[in-house]
């Protein structure tokens, strides 16, 4: 007797950063797409830090339809980026929001260079490897400021690229790309995402700065929401 496979039997990859976005992002294809094999794919890329691979590990950790999460180190795209990025430079500082002038928002300094085409890449190559054939991918339109690969026509494209393969084609999805933060937390809070055990403050430290760009987006919109952001951060200076 033949077994009929169902969609939800079809492998998938996700990008599992370990931030609010891909956190919801995971917890959304095997919660509400059904998904009961999820290959995560988390990716050290020379960032400054490391506090959102951990996330990503415990996320992966709480869903028995990850079958298995694997973390490679892409370090030599930090090396490229270098100083271009406050992410990646040692001698580039993340600036505040407020600090960024206006002409700034729609690619600030924060902006990783091809970063995510190439970390999409790498995910289109292991989706070949394990009989994937969707890429699900957390890019959500920023509220405060933008990146041009974060974008709902940057995924069509990148779509339009990988549909050449003659054998393997992968697809990338992206719920979130037209979605707010506010979105983003409404749909994790639904989930019972615990965003105690995700990580978005660019600096890294102990505690989340409060003030980079990322971190004023992410409190502005658990704020929106009404509700409390669980995660433990600096003290507000006047």
């Amino acid at each position: 007797m033949t077994t009929m496979t169902t969609i939800t039997d079809t492998p998938c990859v996700v990008l599992s950063s370990g931030g609010l976005d891909s956190s919801t992002l995971l917890h959304h294809v095997a919660r509400d797409l059904g998904a009961t094999r999820i290959y995560a794919l988390a990716i050290h890329y020379g960032q400054r830090h490391s506090r959102e691979l951990a996330c990503s590990a415990w996320q992966c950790a709480q869903l028995p339809q990850v079958v298995n999460r694997l973390e490679i180190d892409a370090g030599v795209l930090g090396q490229l980026a270098g100083d271009a990025s406050a992410l990646t430079g040692a001698n580039t500082e993340v600036p505040d929001l407020s600090a960024l002038p206006e002409a700034e928002l729609s690619q600030p300094i924060t902006y990783v260079p091809n970063r995510n085409m190439t970390l999409l890449s790498l995910a289109a190559a292991y989706a070949e490897r394990v009989g994937a054939r969707t890429i699900y991918y957390g890019a959500q339109a920023q509220d405060e400021y933008g990146y041009w690969d974060c974008t709902a026509e940057f995924v069509e494209r990148i779509n339009a690229l990988l549909a050449l393969n003659r054998r393997n084609s992968v697809q990338i999805v992206a719920p979130f790309t037209t979605w707010r933060k506010a979105d983003v937390i409404r749909c994790g809070q639904a989930l019972g995402v615990d965003f105690a055990h995700t990580w978005t403050c660019y600096r890294g430290g102990d505690l989340a700065c409060r003030s980079c760009p990322s971190c004023v987006e992410r409190l502005r919109a658990f704020a929106e929401l009404g509700l409390t952001d669980p995660l433990p951060y600096a003290p507000d200076t006047p």
